[in-house]
């Protein structure tokens, strides 16, 4: 799914082709795309876009008469900058937004129909629908603090919330916990003053250096490489790869759709955590340290 710093690319791209352009028409190719019934999509058309903006992990476009469009990338959805009028067709085409310089396409791989477009009659009506997590640029420490405390969670779960934290997801908050050298399952109410410097620290860090990085890999033309799994990630998808840190390999824990990846002997003191469908299976002899698990695959 794409996150703050895949936003931000898309946002930066966005802003030197349609601010200031008028929509001259929304076209909608998946019938599962439009979330909303008012306003309807001819009422954008004509109006020029005034505003940019990420509400957490979405995209919002203000238009004039504060009408506001929204889209929602979910997990496969892409953003495409294509020449004006440029067709849409077959089952990855859900729409295009189009402007007399080009044409906003957006596309979703795979069978799951997710990504969503919401369509608000005023500012304050689609401000209604932010999660409400905070900007991590614009808290202090004590605020980033008090909002992973307000329950007691782990880290990887507090961080990838939307309403504790704005825009970070799956991959972001491995590469986040990477950084702080902090494990993904200690408790938000068991960290040490240190410890929470050292994560609010990181958490601004690697969002930061992915948003120069992205936006540098932008620069002049548009984001069409946005994606979860990078070759110069830390562990987010290496799973079996050396970490750049100390060398042993990355190991992961998995759980529905998503899973959690992260380095034993930076993070967790060496302990492999418990993968619930293969620790359940192994029971006691699943193994506590990478060590162990170098034997256990020798057997």
């Amino acid at each position: 799914m794409p996150e703050l710093p895949d936003i931000a690319a898309y946002l930066g791209a966005l802003e030197s082709r349609v601010l200031g352009e008028p929509l001259t028409k929304i076209r909608i190719n998946g019938p599962f795309l439009l979330r909303s019934v008012t306003p309807p999509p001819s009422a954008f058309e004509g109006k020029a876009v005034r505003s940019l903006r990420r509400v957490g992990k979405r995209i919002a476009l203000g238009f004039d008469d504060d009408l506001w469009l929204v889209l929602h990338l979910m997990i496969a959805g892409r953003l495409h900058w294509k020449p004006a009028g440029a067709k849409i067709s077959g089952k990855y085409h859900l729409g295009a937004f189009d402007f007399s310089n080009g044409t906003l396409v957006l596309t979703e791989a795979g069978s799951k129909r997710r990504a969503s477009l919401t369509l608000y009659a005023s500012e304050a009506e689609m401000m209604a629908s932010d999660p409400g997590g905070i900007d991590v640029f614009s808290a202090d420490l004590d605020t980033f603090r008090s909002a992973l405390v307000r329950e007691n969670h782990t880290l990887k779960r507090s961080l990838t919330d939307p309403r504790i934290l704005s825009g970070i997801g799956n991959a972001y908050s491995d590469e986040i916990l990477h950084a702080a050298k902090l494990s993904p399952i200690l408790l938000t109410r068991k960290l040490t003053p240190e410890e929470w410097q050292r994560l609010f620290d990181s958490t601004r860090a690697v969002l930061k250096m992915w948003m120069d990085r992205l936006g540098s890999e932008a620069a002049g033309g548009f984001p069409e490489k946005v994606t979860a799994f990078r070759d110069d990630m830390a562990v987010h998808g290496r799973f079996g790869k050396p970490c750049p840190v100390c060398g042993q390999p990355i190991q992961r824990i998995r759980y529905a759709d998503n899973e959690t990846n992260y380095c034993p002997h930076c993070q967790t003191g060496g302990r492999l955590l418990a993968d619930r469908g293969l620790s359940r299976l192994l029971g006691k002899d699943w193994p506590r340290t990478l060590e162990e698990m170098e034997e256990l695959k020798k057997r």
